[in-house]
């Protein structure tokens, strides 16, 4: 529990009396009797900002609905630390995958979760500071940075958080993005907030009780090096005056690094990427939106509609669905599921229709119904939407995420009722109608736009060489659009679009087809996973195979699917289930080492009835694991005929489980325990179904479990009787000389026995050479 840990070393420091040091605003001046009127307007001022929260919706009469903050916003979880900064990602990518990991870390408090209104407490930094404090907030697109921000800024207004700062200032980004030249910490100020006029001077005298918010670093035009080693060959460039004329960016890395106003406070909000320009940042506090966990998402879809009952259908049919309820964790996605899901249960003539089940068909659906509110609009909603697509598609290729008047000029897009349907406009300055930015709602609308385009243009030309380029990126950033081209080569995800955007031409349908063949059977159709360059292709191209939902490719792919060694995470093992389920039969699924855990595992057995081999060593399954397989195993439908759970942490309690199904399973032939901790008493439960007449195991390894020879009475008891057992391996145990006996009546006992193998125990060479000796027709002693 790290927050204790720095709690009891404050005790520790200071006293056993909290009160003593613990009152944040002791030691803080009044505010100065000239700045108290300018100090209530800005409260004010602020305060009509942020009262109210703009949700954008797919309607033309309501392009946007408005409603007061209080009521609308969802608490965010908020952890610290933050995601390490190496890890650079994509971040749709990593933050689908890895968030389930960093729930389960936040339960086991290895992470603390924090409220807003204690990002500028002591008992929370990770660096000790005597001049201010700093925090830095960081989470995927659309997971609510700006909106916390807006929180965090009208709380201040209405005095409930943060007391001992007596101004708060709040900058995005994408706005000082307008600012050319130099300039000043005042007139930068000023541009904003122009009504603090000439006292500002006063405000610098006192700058342990300023905040400064700067929203979305990403989207910052300029870098900012936080290196202070070139600076200091460059003294022209540091910024320590509120009067010196500079870059903006010098200004930001001023007030970051202390040198500017040295004692103000500071809050930065960024993607994770670009996380790693603030490595050498002066920062107390690293922090990480986690999103929406438990819940907090029902209670997302019971303020995004007015009809409880839609909201809990939604809510249902999300949680219902592994893949959709996952993405539940990013506001912006629930918001998407909303728009998307709502429909199917508000109007009647929709309930009859499949509900989107994966993720391009929910998105095929949300532009279906932009459309179906939209196109009246416009004569040409196909051209339109193919060149707004085209813009999208660049985007995606330049990592660009906002666009200006000269980006739709160069695409021939004019702005219209219709094309914000699907961009969203933001100014840049408040002050200036000129600078008009856009933005598509969510960066997953873009690029499903831009796989959307794949499909509008009458030529595809070489559209598997364009995949193939795009997915040879090595950064990930055409991993999403990728998904999405695969899934609209799917009759389902394509249906609604083409409903009223004309058929898409069967010529670029059958290519990415192709390609997709092409990019599954040479990964997933042969070999084994050390083959292919990195773990991260062959799980796309199973995500890949997922949204396409392309069963004559899955059948003709997975007959043996080898995935020893890559690391499944829950979604991988919901993805590869579905991918499961589409096959009539799978051979062979090696799923060694893929840190599949019990989670994983239970996501997996539905769709593993058919298989037929199923390797699982290595992957922490432990007793709970062995549980859910012996449920799995006494199905009537199962088909499984091996299984290897060698190296789970499996103890006699798991023992005992396997052993109960090892009666009711009809097809279960080979059964791999090797490297667990079975016991003596463990291996007692497994005789005790092998002895039974109606058991038909023909294969049981048993190596490195921890056995004695006091096991070895039920042992020679159960082979005995077994008229199926054909190998029996009781490699690297403790057996010794004294089990001669034992084994000697065994061997004679067993008639169906063709191998055991009893290397690298306990026995003496006189001993081992007496075993060898053993005359019995196609039966070999290996010892």
């Amino acid at each position: 529990m790290p927050k204790l840990e720095r709690v009891l070393k404050d005790v520790e420091k200071h006293g056993p009396d909290p009160s003593d040091y613990m009152d944040i605003t002791e030691g803080l001046l009044d505010v100065p009797s000239q700045l108290a009127g300018v100090q209530e307007k800005h409260r004010e001022k602020l305060r009509a900002q942020t009262e109210r929260l703009c949700v954008n919706t797919i309607l033309i009469k309501e392009k946007t609905k408005v409603f007061q903050l209080v009521d609308h916003y969802t608490r965010l979880t908020v952890i610290s630390p933050g995601r390490d900064l190496a890890n650079v990602e994509h971040e749709l990518l990593a933050r689908g995958q890895d968030h389930e990991k960093r729930r389960e870390r936040q339960l086991r408090r290895k992470l603390e979760q924090i409220r807003p209104s204690q990002l500028f407490r002591s008992s929370f930094s990770r660096r000790s500071s005597k001049c201010g404090s700093s925090a830095a907030v960081s989470g995927a697109p659309g997971m609510g940075k700006t909106t916390l921000v807006q929180k965090i800024v009208h709380d201040w207004t209405m005095g409930k958080i943060f007391p001992h700062f007596q101004f708060v200032f709040s900058f995005k980004f994408r706005e000082l993005n307008a600012i050319n030249g130099r300039i000043n910490l005042r007139n930068l100020v000023l541009i904003f907030y122009p009504y603090f006029g000439n006292v500002l001077g006063e405000l610098w005298k006192n700058p342990e009780g300023l905040l400064f918010i700067f929203d979305g670093l990403d989207e910052f035009k300029d870098s900012i090096d936080f290196a202070d080693s070139w600076r200091n060959t460059e003294p022209q460039s540091v910024c320590t005056d509120p009067e010196f004329r500079c870059r903006v960016s010098d200004i930001v890395y001023g007030l970051i690094q202390r040198k500017l106003l040295p004692g103000c406070s500071m809050l930065v909000t960024s993607r994770p990427a670009a996380l790693r320009l603030m490595e050498k940042a002066e920062i107390n506090l690293w922090t990480e939106i986690l999103g929406l966990v438990g819940d907090e998402r029902k209670e997302y879809f019971n303020k995004f509609f007015e009809d409880q009952a839609v909201a809990a259908a939604v809510f249902k049919h999300a949680e219902e669905n592994e893949i959709l309820y996952t993405m539940c964790y990013n506001p912006s996605y629930c918001w998407i599921l909303g728009l998307s899901l709502g429909p199917f249960f508000t109007q009647r003539d929709r309930k009859h229709q499949q509900v989107p089940k994966t993720v391009t068909q929910l998105y095929s659906y949300y532009i279906y119904n932009i459309l179906k509110n939209h196109s009246r609009e416009i004569k040409s909603p196909h051209d339109v939407l193919l060149r707004l697509g085209e813009m999208a598609f660049a985007g995606v290729s330049q990592k660009k995420v906002v666009f200006r008047n000269e980006d739709l000029i160069q695409w021939d897009l004019q702005p219209s009722q219709f094309l914000s349907g699907f961009l969203t406009e933001l100014l840049e300055r408040d002050d200036s109608a000129q600078s008009v930015v856009y933005t598509f709602p969510h960066l997953t609308v873009q690029e499903f736009i831009a796989a959307l385009a794949q499909f509008l243009t009458p030529d595809p030309g070489d559209i598997r060489k364009l995949l193939s380029e795009a997915r040879g990126k090595e950064d990930g950033r055409f991993e999403i659009f990728l998904r999405f081209v695969a899934g609209l080569s799917s009759p389902q995800a394509a249906r609604p679009l083409e409903e009223l955007l004309g058929p898409f031409p069967h010529q670029t349908t059958c290519r990415v087809i192709d390609w997709l063949k092409e990019k599954v059977t040479g990964q997933m159709g042969t070999g084994k996973a050390g083959t292919v360059p990195g773990e991260g292709v062959l799980l796309n191209t199973m995500h890949y195979l997922f949204e396409s939902q392309n069963k004559a490719l899955a059948r003709g792919s997975m007959e043996a699917l080898q995935l020893g060694g890559l690391r499944l995470t829950p979604i991988d093992c919901v993805v590869l289930s579905h991918v499961l389920g589409m096959c009539d039969a799978v051979k062979e699924l090696d799923l060694e080492g893929c840190y599949v855990e019990q989670e994983g595992l239970k996501r997996l057995l539905p769709a593993l009835r058919r298989c037929q081999e199923l390797g699982l060593e290595r992957n922490k399954l432990r007793d709970p694991g062995a549980k859910l397989l012996s449920t799995f195993l006494r199905s009537p439908d199962c088909e499984l005929q091996r299984l290897q759970l060698a190296e789970n942490g499996l103890t006699e309690r798991g023992a005992a489980d396997l052993a109960a199904s090892l009666l009711a399973s009809r097809s279960l032939a080979g059964l791999d325990l090797g490297r667990n901790k079975l016991g003596d008493s463990g291996v007692k439960f497994l005789c005790e179904a092998l002895r039974n007449p109606d058991c038909a195991m023909e294969q049981v390894k048993l190596d490195d479990n921890g056995l004695t020879d006091s096991c070895t009475e039920d042992l020679s008891c159960a082979l005995g009787t077994s008229r199926s057992l054909t190998i029996l391996s009781l490699r690297s145990n403790g057996f010794t000389d004294n089990s001669y006996e034992a084994f000697f009546n065994l061997i004679q006992c067993c008639q169906s026995l063709e191998m055991i193998g009893l290397r690298e125990n306990q026995f003496t060479a006189n001993v081992r050479k007496l075993l060898r000796s053993v005359q019995k027709p196609h039966l070999q002693v290996i010892v």
